[in-house]
Parts: structure tokens; C-alpha cells; sequence
């Protein structure tokens, strides 16, 4: 249905349609049903380089809401150039994650097999709540003999971190998070395995094994201005129709036994209906993998202003008046990226370095931010600080009494 472009103009117009139009939703990520797992899993590392130092790739963190920015675009020949622009920003709170253990693992002709598992002598209770379906009923018994391995002069693990060093190719490091530092009510932690890259196998083990039973802070992985990746699991919508499924269009007011249908769900024969064919189903809830997030702003829990910018020097935190809907207070380290991502509040995400190499201009651009936005969400929100709020209303009737 393509007209010629106009002159002047190198786009097409479409044509009027009032049926048929292209199908929303890529049947390449069929079948789309609920993810087995709400943690994001890491299908791919970033390929290692022996020559860089060794470093760890990814980090967990939950997502606490959006709030907006204001800041300077620095663009050479753009209308924007020099102008200023408000974005949409993303608060992914990410207290520091512990790190519990080293893995290594050898390449075989069908992929990466797990050579051997070295854990630390002490683990907190909120990553052994993992290994236990219910916790109170449980002994509690897990690691108790393997802790004793730690004891008697650590001959085994010894062997264990040298048999790493002498056949593994991967190194990875498995972490967990701390709940107690986030406020959700779940006390169970998230664990995961996260790559360690660049070094000789030695350095990685020796820079794992520094790590061991402490404390990993997230800008430890990420720097500002960086692209990253996040890994999550998308807000679930139940069983729904075809139209807010796929997005196929309506059919006339007067249709019998409803509109919200495919008209004809293919022809006679093939006398079966095709996969291709959009059907009502689960919507949300997948697994998937957004790219190229860019990292606007690596707050610090310990800092009580780590909202203010060079241009806005109000002294305010990041947590909006009133708290993020359905989240809370922000006390721990913070990242802003750029834009939304994956999931509902409170979901676990996980944040991964870029596979690629980052070349263009939109990656490499210094963000300067001039304002953060801490007005209350839930409401209309005109003031960013309750003294600003306070100094606006006078004295009211709850603050007399």
C-alpha cells in the first residue's frame, strides 16, 4: 500500500488502512509464556581480555521507581547542542553484594562444564535461606561440615583454588545480595555467579579470593557515563486477548460474539491453525535482556545529598517526598540509567557490562546532570524538599499541636 514519496521527502506514506496492518510482537521470542526463574540469568559474559585487570562484570540490584532530570546536551552540530533537555531516569537501588564463592570452569566440545566449587568459611543466614524451601522448620545444617574444611589448616580448598588455577579457563565468583540492607520484606537472598574478567587464571583466583566473605560495592563494577545491560524478568499482565497481546486491530462495533478477535484464524487448509497466528495467552512476566542503558549517576548511600548536582545545591537525598510508590526510602547506593527498564518496583535486576565495544556518539557523551527531580510522586509533587514544603505552607494545624 505505498504511495510515492511526496518530493523533497525520502520517507513513504502509507496509505489509508483500516484492517490489515503488520503484526506487533516478534514471533522470536515465542512461546511467550511465565519465566521459570525471577532472577534475570546472564546468558552471555562479556568476552574476557587477558591484558585489562581483573574485574568483575555484572551486579544485582532491585528497582525502587523513575523520577525525571534536567541536564546539558553536548552534541556538536545538533539543534540540541548546548541546550537543555529533561530525561526520564530509573533509581535501581544496589547495596553492596557479598561474595560467597569461587567456580571454575573448564571448555569441553559441548560448552563450559564446572570443574569445582570453593565456598567461604562463614555464610549469613540470608544466603543460606536460599539453599532451604522453609526455613523455620529447616536444621539450619547447611555448610556446617564444610566449614570444617576451613579449620584443619584448609589443605582441601588449597587444592581445590590450585586444581582452579591449573585446568580452568572461566572463573566466576558467586554472589548474594543483602536484604537486610534493602527495605522488602523477603529475607531469602538472590545469588548468582558473576564472571571474572581480564588478568592471567592465578589473577582471577587471587582477585576472587580477596573478595571472599566481603563486601563488593556496585561502583567497584560500573563507572558514570558507562552503557550497560539489564537482565530481568517484565511486569506480568495474566491471560490476555489478542488485541493488548499482539496488537491486532479491532474489529467493526457491530461484530457478533465480540470484537476483540482475529477475524479468521487461516484458511481451510492447511487444516490446522499456524503458529504464526496471533491467540490470546499470557502476556508478561518473560525473561528479557534490554541493551545499552547508559549510567547517569552512581549515587552513594552514605552521602545525605546525593541528589544534589554542581548547578543545584539543595541539600536532598534521592528518595522523592513521600517515598517511591510502592517501594520506599532509597538508604543504600544507587544507579540512574537512562530511561525505563525492566520489571515492576521491587524486582531484582540484574545489571551486566556491554558485550560490545562502545563506539558511537550517544555512548561516549559526558553527562552533566543540573537537576534531579525529588518532588513527591504520588500526587501532583511541587515541592523537592520538605523544608522548601514547609517554608511554602507556614504553620499548620498538625505541626501547632
Amino acid at each position: 500500500h505505498h504511495r510515492d514519496p511526496p518530493s523533497g521527502s525520502a520517507r513513504p506514506t502509507m496509505s489509508h488502512r483500516k484492517f490489515e496492518h503488520p503484526r506487533c510482537g516478534s514471533l522470536g521470542f515465542l512461546p511467550k509464556k511465565r519465566a521459570r526463574r525471577q532472577r534475570g540469568r546472564i546468558k552471555k559474559f562479556p568476552k574476557d581480555d587477558a591484558s585489562k585487570p581483573p574485574h568483575l562484570t555484572a551486579f544485582l540490584g532491585y528497582k525502587a521507581g523513575m523520577t525525571h532530570i534536567m541536564r546539558e546536551v553536548d552534541k556538536p552540530g545538533s539543534k540540541l547542542h548546548k541546550k537543555e533537555v529533561v530525561e526520564g531516569v530509573t533509581i535501581i537501588e544496589t547495596p553492596p553484594m557479598v561474595v560467597v564463592g569461587i567456580v571454575g570452569y573448564v571448555r569441553t566440545a559441548t560448552g563450559l562444564r564446572c570443574l569445582t566449587t570453593v565456598w567461604a568459611a562463614h555464610l549469613s543466614d540470608e544466603c543460606k535461606r536460599r539453599f532451604y524451601k522453609n526455613w523455620y522448620k529447616a536444621k539450619k545444617k547447611a555448610f556446617t561440615k564444610y566449614a570444617a574444611k576451613h579449620a584443619d589448616g584448609a589443605k582441601d580448598i588449597d587444592r581445590e583454588l590450585q586444581r582452579i588455577k591449573d585446568y580452568c579457563e572461566v572463573v566466576r565468583v558467586i554472589v548474594h545480595t543483602q536484604m537486610k540492607k534493602v527495605k522488602l520484606d523477603q529475607k531469602k537472598a538472590h545469588i548468582a555467579e558473576i564472571q571474572v574478567n581480564g588478568g592471567s587464571i592465578a589473577d582471577k583466583v587471587a582477585f576472587a579470593q580477596q573478595f571472599l566473605e566481603k563486601q563488593v560495592p556496585v561502583d567497584a563494577v560500573f563507572t558514570m557515563n558507562e552503557m550497560i545491560d539489564v537482565i530481568g524478568v517484565s511486569k506480568g499482565h495474566g491471560y490476555e486477548g489478542v488485541v493488548s497481546r499482539w496488537g491486532v486491530t479491532r474489529l467493526p462495533r457491530k461484530t457478533h460474539r465480540g470484537l476483540r478477535k482475529v477475524a479468521c484464524i487461516g484458511a481451510w487448509h492447511p487444516a490446522k491453525v499456524q503458529w504464526s497466528v496471533a491467540r490470546a495467552g499470557q502476556d508478561g512476566y518473560h525473561h528479557r535482556t534490554e541493551l545499552n542503558k547508559k549510567v547517569y549517576r552512581i549515587g552513594k548511600g552514605e552521602d545525605p545529598n546525593n541528589a544534589s548536582t554542581d548547578f543545584d545545591l539543595t541539600e536532598k537525598a534521592i528518595t522523592p517526598l513521600g517515598g517511591f510508590p510502592h517501594y520506599g526510602t532509597v538508604n543504600e547506593d544507587y544507579v540512574m540509567v537512562k530511561g525505563c527498564v525492566v520489571g515492576p518496583r521491587k524486582r531484582v535486576l540484574t545489571l551486566r557490562k556491554s558485550l560490545l565495544e562502545q563506539t558511537s556518539r550517544l555512548a561516549l557523551e559526558e553527562i552533566k546532570l543540573k537537576f534531579i527531580d525529588t518532588s513527591s510522586k504520588f500526587g501532583h509533587g511541587r515541592f523537592q524538599t520538605l523544608d522548601e514544603k514547609a517554608k511554602f505552607m507556614g504553620l499548620r494545624k498538625r505541626k501547632i499541636a
